[in-house]
């Protein structure tokens, strides 16, 4: 088996990597079906098969790993396609997915109505009993109360259950007891046990990341199943794993029973893709990634050469959405994609996004029934797509379509319709810049010292311009950039975590406590790697973080701890130090004099699936002369500019691109602004220059 494919289903575009024996990549593209996912992915392995000149059939047979990323979780959770879920509750406690953490982000506007729970209120349940904070028994367990309660869900259809009952992070004898009773006379029902999926302190958190697992388990056990169903009987025979939110692939098995880490799964591999990108072509451990699809512009970064996590993570606005409250990658997302709309609010002015056109009927310019104006559409209208090679010639773009969508809106602003699609391309540019400016400089890190990787179909139409912006000298537009997170499988790992509450100070630490739970962390983890009895463990390592904040502060940040165990002398000091180190990294500022208060543990397993990312052999530069072929095209001004056009085969390497110019690979895009430049790198990649 030579082959290892790796495929990531948006919104609008299913994008799939195929990496043959040596390493070399090739991408199939296709437009997502949502009404039965397999056959969008058929489509574009179809099409990497293409290009590689294999049948699909043989290219499946000879296949030795398969990795699936999905947004099936994440749409179905936006659109409440979720299952009918039973909330159960300690009695006295039934508002907590209701209250949420009680902040909205303009407190003094009250033309905002109060946002509805996860679980609608009349869906949560009470149970009698109750655990202290100290896990003592205050309120026995009430049998007959709890075995009516199951009944009921029962008798009222619903079709899964979420528990989360207090303190059960200290002491879990309540829910475990609800569980047991819940098997024996729901065994067809599936539930999640709060203590069991996100065992830290915060309730509404921990309740908020139960309710949403819990609506998703039969769902994603359905599609999971169905997926691995249908590769199998088109001829995969090797080995199927899911990438998580959690940076890192799993067994469908594990995700089967917590499809919360299946949310973002498909985003949370573009920071892998980056960070390769980055050491292959030798340009630092600092990395904004951006990851510009259909349907939405995503943001993340690599701090130091280590992803980074969040349990801030919110479906739909900051606070009044729902937050999922599992340690994930730190993606963020915006609706600024190819498909945003544009349009004009109450007041004239114009706008982009957040709603999308997404794949049905997706922007005008794909025909398919679209009217209303998109990013993709402007693309169109200012020369930047070529209509007969959309997708390497698969797809043809209607241009008459493309320009009426732009000219609806083209006369409320009294422009032309180019100047109108470069205001659209603008106006984008601007949302996205914002985007990455709230991840870098609002968090003490500065672009212009950082690189740039930029992936997504739409990456390459305005990532010069965002660069140039945001004054980022280092900018990566990958060979395979429009199948980023895609292309991130392939350097994935398989990923393990595990979550422990134990508050702790430290000046007053208790080490053997600490390090016990600890050990308790890593036997968890040594149990899930002995379920791996075909892979090899001589490179699986465990990493130790302390979720941490100076006391009094409000959010924890990330602390790896230096040695495992603690030290019995010296350790309070020592993580006390390496929490000041990260503190003033993030910061620029340290407190010693405040001591050092750890919420929550943690222990991840990487079990190495990848080989290491080398260093690319730099290429000699030489600038091509202007091409045979040329466009109109449009950069803003009244008139169209002259502009060359090149093909992968002008494209080797050390060839450098003087704009105005625009490189058609067959996926994806890259707009050459006047006044800036592309060298193609000894790896294939594109190195952009904004000056």
């Amino acid at each position: 088996m030579t082959y290892k494919i790796s495929v990531d289903t948006g919104g609008t575009f299913t994008d799939v990597i195929v990496s043959d024996a040596s390493g070399v990549m090739t991408i199939g593209k296709a437009l997502t079906t949502h009404r039965r996912i397999f056959e969008g992915v058929h489509s574009a392995i179809e099409a990497a098969a293409s290009e590689l000149d294999v049948p699909v059939g043989d290219l499946l047979a000879q296949t030795s790993l398969f990795i699936y990323g999905t947004t099936r979780s994440t749409n179905a959770i936006v659109t409440k396609n979720v299952a009918r879920t039973a909330f159960v509750s300690t009695e006295g406690f039934p508002d907590i997915l209701l209250l949420k953490e009680g902040g909205k982000f303009n407190p003094h506007d009250f033309t905002q109505d109060y946002p509805a729970p996860f679980i609608p209120r009349r869906h949560t349940f009470e149970l009698p009993g109750r655990i202290s904070a100290e896990g003592e028994e205050l309120t026995a367990f009430d049998e007959a109360a709890a075995r009516e309660l199951a009944a009921e869900i029962v008798a009222r259809g619903f079709e899964a259950v979420a528990v989360c009952l207090l303190w059960s992070v200290a002491n879990p004898a309540h829910e475990l007891r609800f569980g047991e009773i819940l098997r024996s006379v729901a065994p067809d029902i599936p539930f999640t046990l709060s203590h069991q999926l996100i065992p830290v302190v915060r309730e509404y958190r921990r309740a908020s990341a139960t309710a949403i697992d819990a609506s998703l388990k039969p769902l994603m056990q359905q599609h999971l199943r169905e997926l691995e169903e249908d590769l199998r009987a088109a001829g995969l025979v090797g080995e199927i794993l899911v990438s998580t939110a959690a940076g890192g692939c799993s067994h469908i098995d594990a995700l089967v029973s917590r499809p919360i880490y299946t949310i973002g799964s498909g985003p949370a591999m573009a920071p892998i893709a980056g960070r390769a990108f980055a050491r292959m072509e030798d340009l630092g451990d600092n990395v904004i990634i951006c990851d510009t699809g259909g349907t939405t512009f995503d943001v993340g970064l690599v701090r130091d050469g280590r992803i980074t996590f969040s349990r801030d993570t919110w479906l739909g606005p900051a606070y009044t959405g729902d937050l999922l409250g599992i340690s994930a990658v730190d993606m963020r997302s915006i609706g600024a994609g190819g498909g945003s709309i544009a349009w004009i609010d109450e007041g004239g002015l114009m706008r982009v996004g957040p709603q999308s056109a997404g794949s049905e009927p997706g922007p005008a310019c794909y025909g398919r029934g679209g009217t209303l104006p998109t990013v993709s559409d402007a693309a169109v209208v200012l020369g930047y797509f070529d209509p007969d090679y959309f997708l390497g010639g698969r797809m043809k773009l209607d241009v008459a379509a493309a320009r009426a969508a732009v000219g609806s809106v083209a006369g409320a602003v009294g422009l032309s319709i180019e100047e109108t699609a470069f205001r659209i391309m603008s106006l984008a540019s601007d949302l996205m810049v914002r985007a990455i400016a709230d991840v870098t400089i609002s968090e003490g890190l500065n672009p212009r010292e950082s690189t740039i990787v930029a992936g997504g179909g739409a990456a390459g139409v305005n990532i010069m311009t965002i660069a140039a912006e945001l004054g980022c000298e280092r900018v990566i537009l990958p060979k395979v950039a429009s199948a980023l997170s895609a292309s991130g499988m392939q350097h994935a790992d398989i990923v393990a975590e595990e979550t422990a509450s134990l508050v702790m100070q430290t000046d007053r630490l208790d080490i053997v406590e600490v390090n016990r739970v600890l050990g308790t962390l890593r036997e968890k983890l040594e149990g899930f790697a002995a379920s791996l009895p075909d892979r090899d463990m001589s490179g699986a390592r465990i990493e130790y973080i302390a979720e941490a904040r100076y006391l009094g502060q409000v959010w924890e940040l990330d602390t790896p701890l230096p040695q495992v165990p603690l030290p019995i002398e010296g350790g309070a000091e020592l993580l006390a130090e390496t929490f000041h180190q990260v503190h003033e990294r993030v910061f620029a500022v340290r407190d010693e004099g405040s001591p050092v208060e750890i919420v929550n543990w943690k222990a991840r397993l990487t079990v190495p699936l990848a080989k290491p990312v080398d260093v690319a052999a730099k290429a000699d530069e030489v600038t091509l002369p202007p091409p045979a072929l040329t466009r109109q095209c449009f950069f803003g001004g009244t008139e169209p500019v002259t502009t060359g056009i090149y093909k992968p085969a002008d494209l080797a390497p050390g060839r450098t691109i003087v704009g105005p110019a625009i490189i058609e690979e067959p996926t994806t895009t890259l707009v050459v602004y006047p006044g800036t430049s592309v060298m193609v790198s000894g790896a294939g990649n594109f190195l952009l220059k904004v000056r």
